[in-house]
C-alpha cells in the first residue's frame, strides 16, 4: 500500500511521517514551559484554543542539541492514545526543518535494521527507501504512548 510522508531532518538524518497523522506544520512560536515534566517536554502551546503539548525530538532521541533557526519547525501531529481507539491526541514535535512529502510505493520500505538511527528502534516503523535516499518512518502512537508513560511516572515523582 501507498505512503505519502512528510519528511522532515533531525541531526542530519531524514525522517518521515504519515501524512494522514499530520494536522499542521509551523513555525516555532512561544512555548510555556510547564512544571515537573520530562526534560523534553518542552512546554504547550496555544494553537487557536487547542493546548498542544510540544516535545522536542532531539532532546527525546538524546540527538546532540542545536540552536534553533528559521528552518526549525513545530510539526503537529495526531494519534488514537492507547487507551481509547477512538479519542485521538495531539502533539507538537520540534524537528531542525520539514522538506517536502513524498509518496512511497509498499516496495520502498522496510523493515528498520537496529544499526540504521541513533534512536531506540521501538520508535520506528520502517524505512522509506527514494533513490539514494532513507527516510526514517516514526512510529507516532509508540512514541505517544511512551511520553504518556514518563509523564505519568514524572508526576508520580514530584
Amino acid at each position: 500500500m501507498d505512503q505519502q510522508l512528510v519528511i522532515f531532518q533531525l541531526a542530519n538524518e531524514e525522517y518521515g511521517i504519515p501524512i494522514n497523522q499530520i494536522q499542521e506544520i509551523t513555525h516555532i512560536s512561544e512555548i510555556t514551559r510547564v512544571p515537573a515534566m520530562p526534560d523534553f517536554v518542552e512546554g504547550i502551546i496555544n494553537l487557536r484554543g487547542k493546548i498542544i503539548p510540544v516535545i522536542d525530538l532531539r532532546k527525546r532521541f538524546l540527538l546532540d542539541q542545536k540552536t534553533r533557526d528559521e528552518k526549525s519547525r513545530i510539526i503537529v501531529a495526531e494519534t488514537h492514545t492507547s487507551e481509547d481507539k477512538q479519542e485521538k491526541q495531539s502533539v507538537g514535535l520540534i524537528v531542525d526543518s520539514v522538506s517536502e512529502v513524498k509518496r512511497f510505493g509498499s516496495e520502498q520500505i522496510e523493515n528498520i535494521p537496529t544499526t540504521i538511527s541513533k534512536i531506540e528502534s521501538d520508535y520506528l516503523s520502517g524505512i522509506g527507501k527514494l533513490n539514494n535516499r532513507i527516510v526514517i518512518i516514526l512510529d507516532l502512537k509508540k512514541i505517544m504512548s511512551d511520553l504518556e508513560k514518563r509523564v505519568q511516572n514524572e508526576l508520580k515523582q514530584k
